[in-house]
């Protein structure tokens, strides 16, 4: 079953309560983000929107309703990774299984082409499985694997890096 229509648009001031909200669920009840405090409103604007294009970050719409976010953020802040960028979906609970994150991916990789990125990295805590998953399905290769790299909910915590190469690039 396909999901009614998706559609994406450039996330605005008018988007940043519900991201925030979807983001702090993460925060509070999964090893999904290691922030380990909630983030304000303020400081997801700061985070989300940053002014540079080429890191851009879209609301994903259903029925004109927001069901999650979608961003490319810098890999590293040096030059030469400015080929590179680290994508991220985050979707609201309710909206998981609902065959939503992989049109809102492949939005995000044709954006990263688009406008000149040659690789993607998604960067996933190990325990993660269904995001692993979901990123070995699209075509995503694990790169890396750090182990015991943070610390939450009182335990060590290892992260995975899943790569893919996308048209566009220098």
């Amino acid at each position: 079953m396909e999901p009614e229509e998706l559609s994406f648009v450039t996330i605005g001031p008018e988007h940043m309560a519900e991201a925030t909200e979807i983001y702090n669920h993460y925060v509070k009840h999964t090893t999904v983000s290691f922030h380990t405090e909630p983030l304000t409103v303020e400081e997801m604007t700061r985070n989300t929107l940053h002014g540079d294009s080429r890191f851009a970050s879209y609301a994903v719409m259903q029925d004109e309703r927001m069901q999650g976010y979608i961003l490319i953020t810098r890999h590293k802040n040096k030059q030469a990774y400015d080929v590179t960028g680290e994508i991220s979906v985050y979707l609201k609970p309710e909206a998981t299984g609902r065959r939503i994150g992989r049109p809102a991916l492949q939005f995000i990789e044709q954006k990263a082409a688009e406008n000149g990125f040659h690789s993607l990295v998604a960067t996933i805590c190990s325990e993660n499985g269904p995001s692993r998953q979901f990123f070995e399905r699209n075509g995503y290769e694990q790169s890396a694997y750090y182990r015991e790299i943070g610390q939450k909910f009182g335990r060590w915590l290892d992260i995975v890096v899943y790569q893919k190469l996308v048209a566009g690039g220098h």
